[in-house]
Parts: structure tokens; C-alpha cells; sequence
């Protein structure tokens, strides 16, 4: 279901809005929240809330690693687009799973019209990154119904 009122979204986005993802604003087009749901050093996947307002997405990116690795995008509320280099995307709605093996480039984030969130879950790996790449342009991000 997509949401463009704010007080609408936050009574389905049951993991909580978080806080404004300053550290990360740099690699989004748009505003995003992030509320971590594990600690660093307690838990060995490390799990976090993202909600993106509506048209916000993230750059392009690469989970590096050299064994393992990659993400598991767990869509809980709202709708949003994903979407690997060379292929369509796909839209998110709540319940949607996507597995991001590790050295895909890829980007996520809210339709336009809509509210979006998802449970990122970092997998564990060896010698394990994030590559931030280029923005998804508005001509890109346009053409997508």
C-alpha cells in the first residue's frame, strides 16, 4: 500500500522511523531514516530499519567481499523500486524479500509516490565493504511506473 502522508506510514512502519541518516545523506537522493535494530560488537549480523520518503533512493552500490557477504532487503512497509545494473526493477511491497549477493551493483529506495521501509540485513563475510557509486539520475528514476 503506498503512503504519501507521513502519520499514515508511521502507524505500519513497525520498526520505527529512526533517525535522519546524516552519516550516509552524501549516497541518497532524497531523505532516508535509519534505525539500527542490532549493536555493533553484540550481535554478529548487523540489522537496521531504512525508511526513504517519498523519491528518495540510494546511490548505486557494491557489497564487496571476499567470501560471503551482500544483503538481505526485508520490505515491511510502504512501496519501493530495486533494481541490479542490466535488469528491470522490482517493486517493493511489504513482504518482499531480496537477496543481494556480494559484487552486484544495485539500488534501492521509495516510489514516488510513497513512503518506504525495509529491514537491510548486512550478511556476514570476509574482507567485507560497501562501494558507493553514482547517483540514480531523475531521468533513470523517471521512467519507472
Amino acid at each position: 500500500m503506498k503512503y504519501m502522508e507521513p502519520e499514515k506510514f508511521a502507524r505500519e512502519n513497525v520498526f520505527g522511523l529512526g533517525q535522519a541518516n546524516a552519516a550516509y545523506a552524501r549516497f541518497f537522493v532524497g531523505n532516508s531514516y535509519l534505525n539500527p535494530l542490532t549493536a555493533p560488537g553484540q550481535c554478529p549480523v548487523a540489522l537496521a530499519n531504512v525508511t526513504f520518503e517519498p523519491g528518495c533512493r540510494n546511490n548505486w552500490h557494491i557489497h564487496r567481499a571476499k567470501e560471503g557477504g551482500g544483503q538481505l532487503l526485508l520490505c515491511t512497509a510502504g512501496e519501493g523500486w530495486y533494481q541490479e545494473e542490466g535488469r528491470p526493477a522490482i517493486s517493493l511491497t511489504p513482504g518482499t524479500v531480496i537477496t543481494v549477493p556480494a559484487g552486484v551493483k544495485h539500488w534501492h529506495g521509495a516510489k514516488r509516490d510513497s513512503w518506504f521501509s525495509h529491514i537491510a540485513v548486512e550478511l556476514p563475510g570476509t574482507e567485507t565493504s560497501n562501494q558507493w557509486l553514482e547517483a540514480v539520475s531523475d531521468q533513470e528514476y523517471a521512467r519507472l511506473d
